[in-house]
């Protein structure tokens, strides 16, 4: 019988990781050497996705793939769990999460949803038996995650557990109340207090846009690329003329970027 492409690629990694036999360089990796491999490879899916290249998603899904085997070898010569183990671990766990699927349970909207699926997680935290006293239900939010992300988790976590405003239109009087913080702390000179009240300021704009249906992370990044095509603009504006942006007034460059609005709005 043959093999699955799934069990082919366990043997090449198999393979790669044999004492004798396997490749010099995968045989020094550990679960610490590969985080850097494991999150570019994530970024790098999201790229695919995020230029429309399709073609480019499917191999990029491959590579990340190869990290979660290359994870799973590694913890199967240490007798921990194999490939298969964290199949069935996913599977069971979407099975869980997905009563109104799975099961009978049943749902009026996507709030109770989201809710349900909140409270099966929680569960899954409690039955990891943490040290009475210990849990939060802040747990299991990665530290690692990029600022954004980690800050709406956090966010939403505590929301599913009624630390949140009811309405929309008090997380906009927050904004401003910390916008002006960070004025004051600006006018103060103290750089640590700065920093406080910027952080205060970029937390609450996460929560903001929480409530208004709106990822952070994704904004943000759609905000920078609209950044960037305006600046590259200006650049070519400039270019055009022999110049060097250094050599332009900052009134001829505020010129120039509210024309690249202008053009930007046009095409769109």
């Amino acid at each position: 019988m043959s093999l699955t492409h799934t069990e082919k690629l366990l043997a090449i990694m198999a393979r790669l990781r044999h004492p004798q036999e396997g490749c010099p360089w995968d045989l020094k990796q550990d679960f610490y050497s590969l985080i850097p491999y494991t999150i570019e490879e994530a970024y790098e899916v999201a790229d695919a996705i995020e230029r429309n290249d399709l073609d480019d998603l499917c191999a990029e899904l491959g590579d990340l793939l190869l990290q979660v085997v290359f994870h799973a070898r590694l913890a199967e010569e240490r007798g921990l769990f194999d490939f298969e183990q964290v199949a069935a671990a996913i599977g069971a766990k979407l099975v869980r999460r997905h009563p109104h699927v799975f099961a009978d349970a049943s749902y009026d909207s996507d709030e109770q949803r989201q809710q349900a699926w909140e409270e099966a997680k929680a569960e899954e935290r409690k039955a990891k038996n943490k040290p009475e006293g210990n849990d939060s239900v802040l747990d299991g939010v990665a530290k690692t995650l990029p600022a954004l992300v980690q800050c709406e988790k956090i966010q939403n976590r505590a929301a599913s557990h009624g630390f949140d405003w009811p309405e929309t239109a008090p997380v906009f009087d927050k904004v401003l109340e910390e916008l002006d913080e960070v004025k004051e702390a600006w006018q103060s000179g103290d750089q640590g207090h700065i920093q406080e009240e910027v952080g205060d300021l970029l937390l609450i704009s996460v929560n903001l846009a929480r409530h208004l249906k709106v990822n952070p992370e994704i904004a943000l990044k759609e905000a920078t690329k609209k950044f960037s095509r305006r600046f590259h603009y200006i650049e070519r504006q400039v270019q055009s003329s022999d110049r060097e942006l250094r050599d332009c007034k900052l009134e001829e460059l505020d010129s120039l970027w509210h024309e690249a609005k202008l053009k930007t709005k046009r095409s769109s």
